[in-house]
Order: C-alpha cells, then sequence, then structure tokens
C-alpha cells in the first residue's frame, strides 16, 4: 500500500528531476561527439561497472536474476534500452527544454497506463487534469503556433520523447507489481544491477544497428569521457535508486508529478550552458501542465 508523502520522499523524488535535467544537457552537448543509441549503451556499462562491487552475487547461477529473466528482461527493454536511448535520440533535433516539457506529460501516462493496464482507477477530477497536461504538450509541440499544430508538422524528437515518456510510464507501474527474487528485491543495487544485465543486452543490440546502418563514430576527449562518467553515475545510478523508492512509497500518480520539475532544471541549465533561453510558450506550458497535475491529484 502506497505511504503519505513525506518531506523525506519528497526530497528523494527532487533528486531524478534534477539530475535528468543535467543528462538532457549533456545529451545535447554530446550530438556529433557520441552517436545517440551508443551514448545510452556506454552509460549503462558505466553503471554495470559502478553496481558491480556492491551487488557482484546477482550474477550467480542461483541468485534469481535468470530464473525471473521475463521481468527483469522487460524492465531491462524499458528503463535501460529505450527511455534514455530515446531522449538521446530526441536531443539531435529538438532541444532539452522542448525535451523536458514534453516528457513532463509523464503523470498523464501514469493514469492513462495505470487505468488501461494495471487496474487502476481514474477520477474525473484526474481526467480534467489530463486534459490540462495534454494541452501544456500541444504547447509545446507546436511551438506556440496553432499553425504549426494544425498542420502537424513535429518535430523527429519531439515524437521520440513521446515513446519514452510511455516506455517510463510502464516501467513505473512495473515496479509496483510482484514478481522479483526475494533476494535481489531487498537490495537496491541487485534490483538495479538485475535490470542493467538484461539492458545492457537491449541497448548493445540497439548500438549495434546503430553503428550497422548510420555513419556512427565517436570524437573522444577528456569533455566526452567526463560527460560519460556523469550520465552513469547521476542520472543512472542515483536517479534510478531514488525514482525506484519514491515509487514504491507513494505510488506512480504521486511520483510522476515531480517530473514536472525537470523542465525548471533544464531551463536553468539551458541558459546557463547552451544558450537556449526559455520562451514565453515554454512557460505557458509548464502552467498547463503543472496545473493539470495538481489538478488530477486533488483529493
Amino acid at each position: 500500500m502506497n505511504q503519505r508523502l513525506t518531506p523525506t520522499t519528497a526530497a528523494l523524488l527532487v533528486v531524478p528531476p534534477l539530475l535528468w535535467a543535467g543528462n538532457a544537457v549533456t545529451g545535447r552537448l554530446m550530438n556529433g561527439l557520441v552517436p545517440p543509441i551508443t551514448l545510452n549503451f556506454l552509460r549503462w556499462i558505466g553503471a554495470f561497472v559502478l553496481l558491480l562491487p556492491l551487488a557482484a552475487w546477482v550474477l550467480r547461477r542461483d541468485s534469481g536474476l535468470w530464473s525471473h529473466w521475463r521481468r527483469y528482461a522487460l524492465l531491462g527493454l524499458l528503463g535501460v534500452g529505450c527511455y534514455n536511448a530515446l531522449q538521446y535520440l530526441a536531443l539531435k533535433t529538438s532541444t532539452p527544454l522542448n525535451v523536458t516539457l514534453v516528457a513532463a506529460s509523464t503523470p498523464v501516462f501514469m493514469l492513462g497506463i495505470g487505468r488501461a493496464f494495471f487496474g487502476q482507477r481514474v477520477s474525473p477530477r484526474q481526467w480534467l487534469g489530463a486534459v490540462l497536461s495534454i494541452a501544456g504538450v500541444l504547447l509545446v509541440l507546436s511551438r506556440g503556433d496553432a499553425a504549426v499544430l494544425a498542420q502537424l508538422r513535429l518535430v523527429p524528437g519531439d515524437l521520440y520523447v513521446l515513446l519514452a515518456t510511455a516506455a517510463w510510464a510502464f516501467y513505473s507501474w512495473l515496479l509496483t507489481r510482484p514478481g522479483d527474487a526475494p533476494g535481489i528485491r531487498q537490495d537496491w543495487a541487485a534490483f538495479l544491477m538485475a535490470q542493467v544485465v538484461y539492458g545492457l543486452g537491449w541497448s548493445g543490440l540497439f548500438a549495434g544497428a546503430e553503428w550497422s546502418l548510420t555513419d556512427a563514430r565517436i570524437v573522444w576527449s577528456w569533455p566526452v569521457v567526463a560527460a560519460l562518467a556523469y550520465v552513469a553515475v547521476g542520472p543512472a545510478v542515483l536517479a534510478y535508486r531514488c525514482w525506484g523508492l519514491g515509487v514504491q512509497r507513494v505510488g506512480p500518480s504521486v511520483a510522476g508529478f515531480f517530473s514536472n520539475l525537470t523542465p525548471l532544471f533544464a531551463a536553468v541549465f539551458s541558459t546557463a550552458l547552451l544558450g537556449e533561453a526559455p520562451r514565453l510558450y515554454h512557460a505557458l506550458a509548464f502552467v498547463l501542465i503543472v496545473g493539470g497535475i495538481v489538478v488530477s491529484s486533488r483529493r
């Protein structure tokens, strides 16, 4: 059963959007230096190395990792193989602020997927909140111009991030479902390692396709190495740890609200590092998205 939102849990759920905003800016900075799918693969190789001293026992034959392979393979596909790979792909044609604002529709996906696939009841007030949030997302997709929306000319990156958001919503709901090996579930590092093991298989497969079908190459430098270290330590290990714990405590619907803090952090980072100042329609979109979630989460 979900617990009440406490200051400690709120603090846990603030950490992921802060790190994810930095992740979006880093992905944009790596554009042209590291291919997006390969960036995701290298990120999780780094996370695997970091987790190895803490959870190497998961790789043993009797750990439960292999007997519960369906669950961890699915979690690895959605959370490791797809989510950030799609976000990095999105950043080739979209800005960090746009990507994080579109991803702020996460709570809407949480409600819809929870209702459709996990038996979660959705109240009329929640649907009203969903409409407001979707209006905010449409405002971002249209770049504040109704004519753009009428012509359905979407930047490819916006579509990628919507797919990423749907994958993340499924992933978050699956975190609340039973089916884990007992020893793995009780150890956060082991639980993340179980996902990373299978996720590396998925992300490696996708990266191999990227190198086979495109002219992918890596331009190595110390800033690139530093960026890879950041995305492995922060957005991968720390953010996933805090998000998983927060979702277990208060559920995906409440936790999803905190993802809306990401655009605020992304706006600050983008202005400081990329010179991409937020526009008026970004502010209006954020008001709509947050307003929708506030309406939908009131009792």
